[in-house]
């Protein structure tokens, strides 16, 4: 397995957005953008992050195949990270791996991250590069149309 970071290309888009719109995959992730198959919505969304001076955005590749997208944004202080792996290599290490990639990029801590509270293998992910369980909070979850419970993690210096 050999897995890359890259910058997001115009061609990355189209992958993003199957994998955005995979039911199972939203419904793990919960918090998600209102109208995911909104396909014009979805590529204003990434050309203001590809835009922003605060996001560090990147495509995830596996084998030189694009299999999801990891991103650091936010205030100083607050910033947060975020990643999306495809479901077919769920399970796999994919997900730890392109996350420590993004850590190896962005240095600076702290760092925070939310998951659902029933998205095991995210707080998996996270607890392996280092992320702490910080607080639980309720959430409106988009992809499951309710308030859900949400854990914060911070990863320190």
């Amino acid at each position: 397995m050999q897995l890359a970071l890259r910058p997001v290309h115009d061609s990355d888009l189209p992958v993003f957005y199957r994998q955005l719109n995979d039911p199972e995959s939203l419904r793990m992730a919960a918090f998600t953008p209102a109208d995911p198959a909104d396909w014009d919505a979805f590529t204003a969304r990434w050309q203001a992050i590809r835009s922003s001076a605060d996001v560090h955005a990147r495509t995830v590749l596996l084998d030189g195949d694009v299999v999801g997208n990891a991103a650091v944004y936010g205030a100083p202080g607050e910033r947060e990270v975020t990643y999306w792996v495809d479901r077919a290599h769920w399970g796999r290490g994919v997900a730890t791996a392109a996350l420590r990639a993004l850590l190896a990029e962005v240095p600076e801590r702290p760092l925070y991250a939310r998951a659902a509270a029933d998205n095991t293998g995210s707080l998996r992910v996270l607890e392996r590069c280092g992320f702490r369980v910080r607080a639980r909070e309720r959430g409106y979850a988009q992809a499951r149309g309710e308030e859900i419970d949400e854990v914060v993690l911070k990863l320190e210096g």
